[in-house]
């Protein structure tokens, strides 16, 4: 098995376990522990979800990010982005929304993931990258403008908090962007 798709069942385990172990509540992103010192909550709450409806559209998506830009990285690469797109997503949750009060949920970290796979895919398939790259940029601003897409409230069992796609998109572009920038040095030598 590649190391990257051991990452992969790697993050997608690890959401079902926290989700299963019930460990949803003590690890979400919670302003006022967060706030008390509890700094991992701006991690871990990108790890766990509402419900079971809510983490399996988040594994949907990560299958599909998996089987349309996975190989792009290398899988420490992917540790990075993950981390990174979820620190963003909780950083800023904490700093520009101070209206949410908990979080919980993996779209935002997915939203990195994608926006991070395509701009290095723009390399490879620049006609289909540059289209999904459209796709996802219009979704954010849909969203943005009109709040979340319609039904997708229904499915994941809660309201959705739009920001975090933003967020996490934004951090999937900047560390992916850095990385790519890192790979095309390397290759030059």
């Amino acid at each position: 098995m590649q190391p990257a798709i051991g990452l992969a069942l790697g993050i997608a385990l690890l959401c079902l376990s926290l989700q299963f172990a019930g460990l949803d509540q003590s690890l979400r992103f919670d302003r006022d522990a967060i706030s008390a010192g509890q700094f991992w909550l701006l991690l871990t709450g990108n790890f766990v979800h509402l419900g079971n409806n809510h983490l399996f559209m988040n594994l949907a998506g990560f299958a599909l990010v998996v089987a349309l830009v996975w190989q792009r990285f290398h899988w420490w690469e992917w540790v990075l982005i993950t981390l990174f797109s979820s620190l963003v997503v909780g950083i800023g949750l904490y700093l520009l929304d101070k209206h949410i009060f908990w979080y919980v949920g993996f779209s935002g970290t997915l939203h990195g993931l994608i926006i991070a796979g395509c701009i290095a895919d723009l390399r490879h398939y620049p006609k289909s990258a540059a289209v999904l790259l459209v796709l996802i940029i219009g979704k954010l601003v849909w969203e943005q403008v009109a709040g979340a897409l319609p039904g997708s409230e229904s499915v994941a069992g809660g309201n959705v908090v739009v920001n975090a796609h933003l967020y996490g998109a934004i951090g999937g572009a900047v560390i992916g962007s850095a990385l790519l920038a890192r790979q095309i040095r390397k290759a030059r030598k």
